[in-house]
């Protein structure tokens, strides 16, 4: 078989919360080139990638053949993760598909895949647990492995699959945003005891890096990542113990927790998918399902591969939330503390930086 190595690799999904520190870890040692597809090349998520080094803007959707192809011309690897809360599940899937067959017609010798669980099958198709942004990449994940089965030699294939990050337990606009109440740090979600799979974006460019690296590894590899099962009592006690100051976890309803969200609720949870087409999902359908699999821990990982490929990964809320604190204080920030407060609070969501309004 043909090294699959590679060394210029098409992104797409790089001005993403995932996309931007897989590319810093990418180009860091300029072994790898990128070139990245995006809606603006002029946008200061874009600039910033550019000034890494050994980074090429495209402009351009990857919802158009022609597009695509131009942008796997001349790479050898790809990495494709699809914005699904842009496009919906139903669009995503059909563009999914098509990236894939595309990269192998372009001769991509190694194509990887920004991947979530297949939370539906997972739980033995209960629709409790149906969440679309979550299934529509889980059962293209299980396609493309499909697909290596036979196409391996041709192109290599991997899938690298994340969860929620926990960044986003300190960021604006996000399902799991805290806020202030009496001066405790507060987060009001329907999480019961369980536990969510939150993934440290830092380590997400680490473990991209390694599946590029080591393709004779993971080709056909589903490598499923996260820091480990936190649950939110945990949460809020790591936050405390690192800042000095209160927090707390109050399990809600799934009831109480939407009626906080009012009209917003029953938007598209793709906001550029048809709100006519039944096969829509609203955000509170959406996200009911994605809190019941963490509620019930449906999800698992096997943290000693982890460690095996990532001896340095984060492997706890508080090692998190201590890193963050002291980064925030070195490079103007502030604490965690000051970054909670509501009028600090910033995106970390691409959808929530583009106020669910970007081009497909």
């Amino acid at each position: 078989m043909a090294s699959q190595h590679v060394s210029k690799i098409f992104i797409i999904g790089g001005t993403g919360a995932q996309g931007i520190p897989i590319i810093q870890a990418l180009v860091a040692d300029k072994k790898y080139t990128v070139k990245v597809l995006t809606r603006d090349t002029t946008s200061k998520r874009a600039r910033d990638l550019l000034a890494l080094g050994n980074v090429e803007l495209m402009s351009g959707s990857f919802a158009d053949e022609s597009i695509l192809r131009s942008g796997f011309s001349g790479c050898d690897g790809a990495f494709v993760n699809i914005d699904g809360f842009n496009t919906g599940e139903k669009t995503e899937i059909y563009w999914a598909i098509r990236s894939y067959e595309i990269a192998i017609e372009m001769g991509i010798k190694f194509f990887v895949y920004g991947n979530l669980d297949y939370t539906l099958k997972k739980s033995g198709y209960n629709p409790k647990f149906r969440g679309g942004h979550y299934d529509g990449k889980g059962r293209i994940g299980e396609w493309i492995l499909f697909q290596n089965q036979k196409n391996r030699e041709r192109m290599g294939a991997s899938l690298f699959t994340t969860g929620p990050y926990i960044e986003m337990t300190i960021s604006s606009q996000t399902i799991m945003t805290p806020t202030i109440e009496d001066g405790v740090v507060t987060w009001r979600v329907p999480l019961g005891q369980g536990h969510v799979l939150h993934v440290a974006l830092e380590d997400c460019g680490y473990y991209a890096r390694w599946i590029f690296d080591h393709p004779e590894r993971s080709n056909g590899m589903d490598l499923e990542v996260a820091i480990a099962h936190i649950g939110y009592d945990e949460l809020a006690k790591a936050f405390e113990k690192v800042t000095g100051h209160p927090a707390r976890y109050i399990d809600t309803s799934l009831d109480e927790y939407w009626a906080k969200w009012g009209k917003r609720a029953g938007y598209p949870a793709g906001y550029n998918a048809d709100e006519g087409d039944k096969s829509t999902m609203s955000i509170r359908d959406n996200f009911t399902g994605f809190w019941n699999a963490w509620k019930y821990d449906l999800l698992e990982r096997d943290y000693g591969l982890l460690d095996e490929i990532h001896p340095n990964r984060i492997k706890s809320a508080e090692e998190w939330f201590r890193r963050e604190d002291e980064q925030g204080k070195k490079d103007g920030r502030g604490g965690l503390w000051d970054r909670v407060q509501k009028e600090n609070l910033k995106p970390i969501l691409k959808l929530s930086e583009d106020g669910r309004k970007g081009k497909l």
